[in-house]
């Protein structure tokens, strides 16, 4: 039986098909074709510009291409966000972000980009256990005796976060819900200040990331009481999770992954988490992140999108029970 004869049109159709997806193999092999930015939402000298820069410095080696780090913090990671969904599709423009911009944010206002439609995800990078800190003189030494001195004072005892809507702020709330209890919230612009007012004594408990804090803590300055995560921190082994010590579903990691625009090449984003995964495979690199108080955490494309997926709708649960609004 004679095959059917295709239309000049089904014909041209299936030519032009070819024709890009030789041309995207191309790209892909050739990538990348000049320097590489990595956009962070905060300004630089913060945590997450400390992993960018690490991570940075030895993605030149893996990609043959110079790789630099771009600050564009403002209203919560959306201005980088968005950057970097507008951008070209090419991986020469990527997004290392932490929880909020991504998972959070979304909830808090309406950003002009989709989390899941707008990214391809590339790896997660780090994990930052969020840990609960309080003043040496502090007369507690556990987050369960905090939580027994809250049931005590209601609404009494003032614990700073970081902002409305922030992970330390979601981490507290989780915390408040486990425990039964209710502190007096008081919201930060962002973790200096928060910091700042704790070890002054104007408030006197905070959530905050663990390389925010672990100078304070091996200095004295600061007591942790528990870690807001699955597992305990390697730089604070001596210091249990909150579920350990009874508070079940406080789990509030602010890990940091690294996202592409949704429509760059799968090669190209498979190249990527290679040379990301190698590059956190550097002894030197694990050890200074570790040392940091963050954790090397690189999973598979696949694995990190559901990550994101899960966060997303794990995070908006919160705000909305919580209704969480914005400062």
């Amino acid at each position: 039986m004679p095959m059917p004869r295709l239309s000049s049109a089904a014909a041209m159709l299936g030519l032009i098909t070819l024709t890009c997806s030789a041309a995207a193999g191309v790209r892909a092999q050739d990538f990348p074709t000049r320097t590489v930015r990595i956009v962070v939402a905060f300004p630089a000298g913060g945590p997450t510009d400390f992993v960018a820069r690490l991570i940075a410095d030895k993605l030149k080696a893996q990609l043959g291409q110079n790789v630099i780090v771009e600050n564009k913090p403002g209203a919560n990671g959306a201005i980088g966000a968005e950057y970097v969904a507008r951008s070209e599709a090419d991986g020469h423009l990527l997004f290392l972000t932490t929880v909020g911009a991504v998972a959070i944010t979304p909830h808090l206002s309406k950003p002009n980009y989709d989390t899941l439609r707008d990214f391809a995800p590339v790896t997660l990078v780090v994990r930052n256990t969020t840990m609960l800190v309080v003043k040496p003189e502090a007369p507690v030494n556990s987050a369960k005796e905090l939580a027994a001195l809250a049931k005590d004072k209601p609404n009494a005892i003032p614990f700073a976060s970081t902002g409305s809507g922030s992970m330390p702020h979601l981490a507290l709330e989780l915390f408040q819900s486990a425990a039964g209890v209710k502190f007096l919230h008081v919201p930060y612009r962002g973790a200096a200040p928060a910091l700042t007012d704790l070890l002054g004594g104007q408030v006197q408990a905070l959530f905050a990331d663990a390389p925010v804090l672990l100078a304070h803590i091996k200095g004295g300055k600061l007591k942790p009481l528990g870690a807001a995560s699955a597992m305990r921190n390697a730089a604070l082994a001596d210091v249990p999770t909150l579920a350990e010590q009874g508070f079940a579903d406080t789990s509030a990691d602010n890990w940091y992954g690294l996202l592409a625009p949704a429509k760059t090449p799968a090669a190209v984003v498979a190249k990527l988490h290679d040379a990301v995964v190698a590059a956190l495979d550097v002894p030197d690199v694990r050890e200074k992140l570790v040392q940091s108080g963050a954790i090397p955490s690189p999973m598979s494309s696949a694995e990190f999108g559901r990550l994101l997926a899960d966060e997303l709708a794990r995070w908006g649960r919160v705000v909305r029970e919580k209704n969480i609004r914005e400062d």
